[in-house]
């Protein structure tokens, strides 16, 4: 069964929650961001992400350090597409980085 909650280790760990208000112009912006996806998933010290799209768009992805954040945010790759976005994509947009300290869950059986 697909889950779009990422599942993560035991705390503690770290999470970037980046919030996105778009601007009109999205021409490019869903193949850049699947590729974002798929290069933050080979970096070393990825978890997991979430995504969801409403008035704003938030992804939040998962890190086993600040540092493993540090190297994501240099990615070469990475650089280029925060500058298109601030150029094209975004009409304004926020990032928050936070250690986890305690998580827990509830998951109803599909079974029921």
């Amino acid at each position: 069964m697909y889950t779009p909650i990422a599942q993560t280790p035991e705390p503690p760990y770290y999470v970037v929650v980046f919030t996105i208000v778009h601007a009109e112009n999205l021409d490019g912006y869903e193949q850049m961001g699947e590729k974002m996806v798929q290069l933050a998933s080979e970096q070393p010290g990825f978890l997991g992400l979430e995504y969801g799209i409403g008035d704003v768009e938030l992804t939040i992805s998962y890190w086993e350090s600040s540092e493993a954040i540090r190297q994501w945010y240099a990615h070469a790759e990475h650089t280029i597409a925060r500058d298109m976005g601030r150029e094209k994509w975004f009409q304004a947009f926020k990032v928050r980085v936070a250690r986890v300290e305690r998580d827990y869950e509830f998951n109803r059986s599909v079974s029921e």
